[in-house]
């Protein structure tokens, strides 16, 4: 298990547009990489639903380095595309990690 224990995790809730999917899926590729490669990234989880609702969840070290990747200029540019292209809507939700456990099967 990964320990969370005072990570930010940053909270991406969204509904995607049937329009633009090949793009969509390059764009999502490029900027998962991008993201792993800044400092203070420590993991993402990602789903969607065939209701086209998706959930990421990308934790950073401290809120300082999340900011700087909400201002990455890369990512920036993604967002401009995300709202014209991609999606009907989205949220965002920052909050610090105060508690995590988990359980797997034997």
């Amino acid at each position: 298990m990964t320990e969370r224990l005072g990570q930010i995790a940053v909270i991406f809730l969204s509904v995607r547009t049937e329009a633009h999917d090949d793009d969509y899926q390059a764009a999502a590729a490029a900027m998962d990489a991008l993201a792993a490669a800044q400092p203070g990234y420590c993991g993402m989880e990602s789903a969607r639903g065939t209701d086209r609702l998706g959930i990421t969840v990308s934790y950073w070290a401290d809120e300082v380095q999340a900011k700087a990747w909400r201002d990455h200029p890369d990512h920036k540019r993604i967002r401009d595309l995300e709202r014209s292209h991609w999606y009907h809507r989205y949220e965002v939700i920052v909050a610090e990690v105060t508690r995590d456990y988990a359980w797997s099967a034997p």
